[in-house]
């Protein structure tokens, strides 16, 4: 057995990543920045592209560096896994009928809760900061329009 780095899928993933951070940042420079007061729609995709470069890179040096090889999910974690891949689908689905802001509460409450974040207060709290972030940043600085649903 080799007692060197491995390269398991987790890697791979993190490289994945990396490589869509960069991409992501690359193309938004020629979108433009804009100004503060009239930001341009390569402003948001590249921090987010640097972002996720940022935080993957990490991510991927301490999983090459790292000697034990992964272990298969275990039955909690499978439930964990399935849970937030429902929430994201019911987020995209439910995103036309509900709205984005409604809808992006409801899925972060429902991470938070898959989560195990403790109580009530505290998942509310952050369900509630996020859709209100959300509304301000795209709705009130940036001007897009955000899919209202049935409440308009």
């Amino acid at each position: 057995m080799s007692s060197g780095p491995k390269f398991g899928a987790e890697a791979v993933f993190d490289s994945l990543l990396l490589l869509a951070g960069v991409a992501i940042a690359v193309v938004s420079l020629e979108y433009g920045f804009g100004t503060v007061a009239r930001p341009g729609p390569g402003l948001y995709p590249f921090f987010v592209g640097t972002a996720i470069a940022a935080f993957s890179l990490p991510l991927l040096v301490a999983q090459v560096r790292s000697r034990a090889g992964s272990a298969p999910l275990d039955r909690g974690e499978a439930r964990t896994l399935a849970l937030m891949i429902a929430t994201f689908c019911f987020w995209i689905l439910a995103m036309p009928l509900l709205g984005y802001v409604i809808v992006t509460f409801l899925a972060t409450l429902a991470l938070c809760k898959v989560m195990r974040l403790e109580g009530w207060r505290k998942p509310l709290a952050v369900s509630g900061g996020t859709a209100l972030f959300v509304y301000l940043l795209f709705d009130l600085w940036l001007y897009i329009d955000l899919p209202r649903g049935i409440l308009g």
